[in-house]
């Protein structure tokens, strides 16, 4: 039996909603909808299209394991393809929810990322989905373990250094402000190892905003990231120069994740008072924001991204 469909009205509430994962990928809004309402063919040739492109591939599958109604059309296109490697992994991202929401026990899962993983050897992405497990609720050899399962078979793979950088900016979250917190030789080594053109030049700035997030969280930093020296010292400087210089010389407008750099490059820039850099970010953000960072360390965030544009375009 097929599972019901998504209740009537879900693509309004989508459009009034301040932030959507899909960024500005047209044809994953699309697929994301057909999916909504039972068409997994679309997601289907949405993958076979999107092909080895490791990035671009993780992120759509990412997006739409997301979405609550995934799973159930993933068994439903796992019936009627049971060798079907694209659905096996999609299967698998959705059920990392449920863990991560206290819904189920993280062994199964677990399981059903490693049994993807098996059926499409070459593809980074159902360890992706077993690092946004791990990343929450493993041990640290765990994560280092399933990060370099994704590294050995994409070394720049954007989504997954963020999540190393998040994970590391949590440990010592106590011990105050320290710049040679191992957060940051991780976010550089990450920096210099990638090809020139590669967007994990701007990791040092997550790395950056990650652990501004737990020392104001500790209470070590204002809670206001405008008015906190966190972004202020030398070193912050250099980091956040060097990541304006790569993005001036190097910006990747075919990124799939490229939006996602830009916010964290825009709020370093406000936090910085850099306001005519922070605006040129703005506007290649457009209405494309993010949570992250705007959210830090516990802040509504849509209201926290459209005050920190609106200072730095100047408007009232």
């Amino acid at each position: 039996m097929s599972p019901p469909p998504p209740p009537l009205g879900r693509a309004r509430k989508r459009a009034a909603q301040a932030f959507d994962d899909a960024l500005d990928d047209a044809e994953l809004v699309a697929a994301r909808l057909a999916l909504a309402q039972g068409r997994w063919q679309s997601t289907r040739s949405l993958l076979v299209h999107t092909g080895d492109d490791w990035d671009r591939r993780g992120h759509r599958v990412t997006v739409l394991a997301n979405e609550p109604y995934c799973a159930a059309w993933a068994r439903e296109w796992l019936l009627a393809e049971p060798d079907s490697a694209d659905a096996s992994v999609l299967l698998a991202l959705a059920l990392v929810h449920r863990p991560l929401r206290g819904k189920e026990k993280p062994a199964p899962v677990r399981e059903m990322c490693r049994k993807a993983a098996g059926l499409a050897p070459d593809d980074p992405t159902p360890w992706l989905g077993l690092l946004l497990l791990e990343r929450s609720l493993g041990t640290d050899e765990e994560v280092v373990r399933v990060f370099d399962q994704v590294r050995g078979r994409h070394a720049d793979h954007h989504h997954a250094h963020q999540l190393m950088v998040a994970r590391l900016a949590e440990r010592g979250g106590d011990g105050g402000p320290d710049p040679s917190h191992e957060v940051y030789d991780f976010a550089n080594w990450a920096a210099d190892q990638a090809p020139a053109d590669s967007p994990l030049a701007i990791l040092p700035v997550v790395a950056h905003a990650e652990r501004y997030r737990v020392l104001a969280a500790a209470g070590h930093e204002s809670a206001d990231p405008n008015t906190s020296g966190h972004w202020s010292g030398r070193r912050a400087r250099l980091v956040m120069k060097a990541a304006f210089d790569w993005w001036l010389e190097w910006e990747q407008d075919g990124h799939p994740r490229r939006l996602i750099d830009l916010n964290f490059l825009a709020h370093a820039k406000s936090c910085e008072g850099r306001g005519a850099e922070a605006a040129a970010l703005f506007h290649r953000i457009g209405e494309h924001a993010t949570p992250a960072p705007w959210s830090y360390p516990d802040r509504a965030p849509y209201p926290a991204f459209r005050a920190a544009r609106a200072s730095a375009l100047g408007a009232p």
